[in-house]
């Protein structure tokens, strides 16, 4: 690959990551159709691992599939790119510096939720959120071995 598209490339994988945090800050505190009208009158948080997820569980009928399906698995996706693009742009890349990264974003988000009062202190987000991180760790390392086996080839045929 020559310099000059290796740089656009780079380029592009930059602006993707803008417009990725972009759309990250306006679903976490700014979406309406998430709920996100209106700062709340108290503090809303849940500090007991899997409650949440529990409760979404026990009341898919009542909530309905898609709120069961958003909540749950849209956690996990949000965080996905992420994991993909913290473990492109790095230099020492690694499967557990993915994983404190994005624990440590979540935790951030999580505490900013807590403090403005838009949304809710969560850690059932804080480990759905992480465990996107890693599964878009998992698929850059998919799509680095599989970019790399495509230039070993290339090189051979030359």
């Amino acid at each position: 690959m020559s310099v000059k598209k290796a740089k656009i490339i780079r380029a592009f994988g930059k602006l993707l990551f803008l417009l990725y945090v972009c759309f990250l800050v306006y679903f976490l505190f700014l979406a309406e159709w998430y709920g996100r009208t209106g700062t709340a009158e108290e503090y809303r948080y849940n500090l007991e691992l899997f409650k949440e997820i529990r409760r979404f569980i026990t009341y898919r009928e009542e909530l309905g599939m898609f709120t069961v399906v958003a909540n749950l698995a849209g956690n996990i996706l949000i965080f996905v790119p992420y994991g993909f693009f913290v473990s492109m742009a790095s230099r020492s890349r690694g499967f557990f510096k993915t994983l404190f990264y994005s624990m440590f974003l979540s935790l951030g988000v999580e505490i900013a939720q807590l403090f403005t009062r838009v949304g809710s202190f969560d850690v059932d987000d804080i480990l759905l959120n992480t465990i996107g991180g890693v599964l878009g760790y998992v698929v850059f390392v998919i799509c680095n071995w599989m970019r790399r086996r495509y230039h070993v080839r290339n090189r051979k045929k030359r």
